[in-house]
């Protein structure tokens, strides 16, 4: 296994509903209850929890814990209650509809989930806000990047292996170093419609030929999100924990951390692979994802964050 956060074993819905329950009702909040019983619980286990929530006190538990809680040790826990594909509609919907778009989460979300959850997760933005996610992207950006925005919504689902990847790494090549101003078109359709372990053999290819790394190539010709994004798509065609571990190296180092980044990363992926995460980050950046998120943040949303870190790896 390679997630931090599992399935309970003796899972009891109506006995968690009460914990929170007691654990915020009257004066003050008992916040370290909240966290630890829901960290400990899958998704599919908190989902079973709201609803027994409900049942029990005809109350919300989002709703609940919104108001005793604030800040973003809330938002962490907010974000922990959302079903998986419902949490990436959301963070997508306000990056497209919020004061500029944030263009971040969009490259973040669409180069990293597997073709399944893109289809889910095009479906039910459509059930969520009666609206298609595709027409609200390519509504808010513009030129290669939104086009390959498109392109990984929509060749996800049905991507094909292509043998002679040789030749598309010389037209890559060509498209690349000689003049890649004119002809990114090229670049940004190979690389939107191959499959992970296809691109591999795309990057080996390219290598040989041309002397270094693809995304050194891309460092050098492109710029802005465009760069962003084609820098992510071949991060994650290499390995989605590293791009990862990158992620949240990005979100805490410097001055201010990047919390909204640092919230996503650590709800989204701790069910997934975060061990894998954590190793890489460990492997990258020679200090643990654990000192530097407990070096970063402070109060209850560290503890929540370390709890989801689930380790050490000093």
């Amino acid at each position: 296994l390679t997630c931090t956060v599992r399935a309970s074993v003796n899972f009891n819905a109506n006995q968690d509903a009460e914990t929170l329950y007691k654990a915020m009702k009257g004066l003050g909040t008992d916040e370290d209850s909240i966290m630890n019983l829901l960290t400990s619980r899958s998704n599919d286990q908190r989902q079973k929890i709201k609803a027994a929530y409900k049942t029990l006190h005809g109350k919300d538990l989002v709703s609940d814990l919104k108001g005793e809680l604030g800040g973003k040790f809330e938002s962490l826990i907010v974000g922990l209650m959302a079903p998986p594909i419902l949490y990436d509609v959301t963070s997508l919907r306000h990056a497209i509809k919020g004061a500029g778009t944030d263009e971040k989460v969009l490259v973040e979300i669409l180069s990293s989930r597997t073709p399944q959850q893109i289809k889910d997760i095009i479906a039910a933005y459509r059930q969520e806000y009666d609206a298609d996610l595709e027409k609200d992207i390519t509504g808010d950006t513009s030129g290669h990047f939104e086009r390959l925005l498109v392109i990984l919504l929509q060749v996800r689902g049905q991507i094909l292996e292509v043998k002679g990847y040789t030749v598309r790494k010389i037209a890559l090549f060509n498209a690349g170093e000689k003049k890649f101003g004119t002809d990114e078109e090229q670049f940004i359709t190979i690389l939107g419609n191959r499959s992970a372990a296809h691109l591999r053999k795309v990057f080996d290819a390219y290598m040989k030929l041309a002397g270094y790394e693809m995304e050194e190539s891309i460092q050098r010709e492109t710029s802005g999100s465009l760069r962003d994004l084609l820098l992510a798509v071949v991060k994650c065609a290499r390995s989605v924990p590293a791009y990862f571990a990158e992620t949240l190296f990005n979100s805490l180092k410097g001055a201010g951390t990047d919390d909204q980044t640092l919230i996503r990363v650590m709800v989204s992926r701790s069910e997934v692979d975060m061990l894998d995460i954590r190793a890489n980050y460990r492997r990258l950046f020679a200090c643990s994802l654990y000192s530097s998120i407990k070096g970063d943040t402070s109060g209850d949303y560290r503890k929540a964050l370390l709890l989801l870190c689930g380790g050490d790896d000093a």
